[in-house]
């Protein structure tokens, strides 16, 4: 079986959409038909090299499509229902994952930097030479072959270019706030970075019944966009006098729950110093991982908790039907996120508008 994907052989250089080949499926394969992939910061930090795969890959982690095979031991899953995709497979067996922290599963963490699929081989190949899958999955293409537990059944009524979505940044940033920080009902959210992530956080903490939710960002269309999905404040991060206004607002003790989700230092530092004393800070963005970060010590202190989470606590086939179904009623906002939709050979333009700073998510729309 062949296909088109777009594939990137070197770094700063334009992905390539070509045919290549499918393998057999192995028993506990699912074989999805991509019907809208998003691109994510993560896609444009494998394209310009800051993050170290094999190549050639193909990329894409943020998708939505319909079963179109199973292998042999799939039983959740069958030919023509809608799935979205999850990133994160887990062994069930190992420190983490019997610790309920499948995002440190070892055999994930192990095999993730080799771009294979969770068996350790590949289901791709060009020219009859392997072909490497970014996350698990690789869905800047027609078709991907991901694991039982990678595909989650959605609701049928789901638009498939807002359900894509929901595997990666609306899960994280959301997850934040529902799992990891439990934002209760009444409290003062900050939100430092509004982006897919921050605005994901934004919504998450006001499903979650806070009263006050801050959004701080240096572009003002950013601030725009989060106020229309909730924000009851908005704050220019280039702003001399932030902190006091995020100060002003909570009485002078800081929020009980600041996200970070722009990904530098100085977000970082923001996000403890807006944080009162006995509140929580939930670090989402990520910079240069041998880059040193300081912190004010008085900023850290007072029984303040910092965590790091990368994928909102997420449990995806619990979550990511929560969060559709949030959308299908309403109470979560996906429609705005979305900046254009494209065919796969724009996906060079796709990633360059995301560069630039001008995307939320642009989405990859394959025909049926």
């Amino acid at each position: 079986m062949e296909f088109n994907a777009a594939v990137l052989h070197q770094t700063h250089h334009p992905l390539s959409v070509e045919r290549i080949s499918l393998k057999a499926l192995k028993p506990g394969d699912v074989l999805v038909r991509i019907r809208a992939t998003s691109l994510c910061h993560t896609d444009l930090e494998v394209w310009s090299g800051q993050l170290k795969f094999p190549l050639p890959i193909v990329l894409g982690h943020e998708a939505a499509g319909v079963v179109e095979d199973v292998g042999r031991e799939v039983h959740s899953v069958s030919r023509g229902d809608p799935v979205m995709l999850s990133w994160n497979p887990r062994c069930g067996t190992c420190f983490y994952c019997e610790r309920e922290q499948p995002i440190l599963c070892e055999r994930y963490l192990r095999l993730g930097p080799q771009a294979v699929c969770f068996d350790g081989t590949t289901r791709f190949s060009l020219n009859g030479s392997d072909l490497h899958h970014l996350m698990y999955l690789g869905t800047f293409s027609e078709f991907a072959v991901v694991s039982e537990q990678c595909a989650i059944p959605m609701p049928e009524q789901m638009p498939f270019d807002r359900a894509c979505l929901i595997g990666c940044g609306v899960m994280t940033g959301a997850g934040a706030a529902l799992n990891v920080a439990e934002v209760r009902l009444g409290d003062t959210a900050v939100v430092v970075g509004c982006g897919a992530v921050g605005l994901s956080a934004l919504q998450g903490a006001k499903l979650a019944g806070a009263e006050q939710v801050v959004a701080v960002d240096p572009d003002e269309k950013k601030l725009a966009l989060a106020e229309a999905l909730g924000a009851t404040c908005t704050i220019s991060a280039d702003s001399g006098p932030a902190m006091d206004e995020i100060r002003s607002l909570t009485r002078g003790r800081g929020a009980d729950c600041v996200f970070e989700a722009a990904g530098n230092e100085a977000a970082l530092r923001m996000a403890v110093e807006a944080c009162r004393p006995g509140g929580q800070v939930v670090w989402l963005g990520k910079t240069d991982v041998d880059r040193e970060v300081r912190f004010r010590w008085g900023s850290l202190m007072a029984e303040r908790r910092i965590v790091r989470s990368s994928y909102g606590g997420a449990r995806p086939h619990r979550d990511f039907p929560l969060l559709a179904r949030a959308y299908l009623s309403g109470r979560l906002d996906l429609d705005a996120y979305v900046t254009a939709r494209i065919a796969l050979d724009a996906v060079n333009e796709g990633l360059s508008a995301l560069r630039s700073g001008d995307a939320i998510r642009t989405v990859i729309e394959f025909p049926q």
